[in-house]
């Protein structure tokens, strides 16, 4: 690169509620030259609502591969670029650690825009001990869900999950199998008009979801096999 590059900022943004973002955030949107957005139909609402003008571009897993080279050319150029996502903190479980590894690689600075997070704020909000946490994401929608979930067994912490509604009740049964009746919380449409959070055991989260058709995607908790974790009814 012959010009010193420009920076990489990884802008957190609101998990629902569009005034869920920072004072800095704004600032760092309105003010880069280019928003590379994970949906750039869905970011034009918030920067919309926040009177941001800056041009975007598309990054999300599936156009990476090729789209990584343009941004890095971009910030090459000595030209700043802004990422986000469609929800929350880019880089969990999202692409964006890609085109951060590609980054690094050529010596461009990473800059951290820290907001919201629906892992956090379903794990503050849950009532289960949070001194120790684990995050495990997905899990795999068919090979590999077991094995990940026998590691998970053992483990003395809290443990944290994304699922969609499509999954949720093959999930929880697996849960159920393999961990044990354990208390466990899922939050859905955090920081939203339809925010709700149902604590109990794994057992109760089964017969919750069988009775109750939603939407979105969920964040699921699982406490210790330990009897001052379990809720008390």
């Amino acid at each position: 690169m012959d010009k010193n590059p420009g920076s990489l900022y990884i802008v957190s943004t609101p998990i629902g509620n569009l005034d869920d973002i920072t004072h800095r955030a704004i600032k760092i949107l309105k003010t880069v030259p280019l928003v590379a957005a994970e949906d750039t139909r869905h970011s034009k609402k918030l920067l919309k609502h926040h009177k941001i003008n800056t041009p975007m571009i598309s990054y999300f897993e599936h156009n990476s591969l090729k789209r990584i080279p343009v941004l890095i050319d971009h910030l090459g150029s000595g030209k700043d670029l802004a990422l986000i996502s469609d929800a929350g903190t880019p880089g969990i479980s999202d692409p964006a650690y890609k085109i951060i590894r590609r980054a690094i690689e050529n010596k461009i600075s990473i800059i951290p825009i820290p907001g919201a997070s629906s892992l956090l704020a379903a794990l503050s909000s849950s009532g289960l001990p949070t001194d120790r946490f684990i995050f495990e994401g997905f899990l795999p929608p068919k090979k590999g869900r077991l094995k990940r979930l026998l590691e998970c067994k053992d483990q003395k912490a809290t443990l944290v999950f994304f699922e969609s509604v499509k999954r949720i009740d093959r999930t929880l049964n697996d849960m159920l199998n393999i961990l044990g009746d354990r208390p466990a919380v899922a939050c859905r449409e955090i920081t939203k008009i339809h925010e709700e959070v149902f604590r109990g055991k794994i057992s109760d989260l089964i017969r919750f979801f069988a009775d109750n058709k939603i939407k979105g995607e969920l964040v699921i908790l699982i406490g210790k096999n330990k009897k001052n974790v379990f809720f008390q009814k």
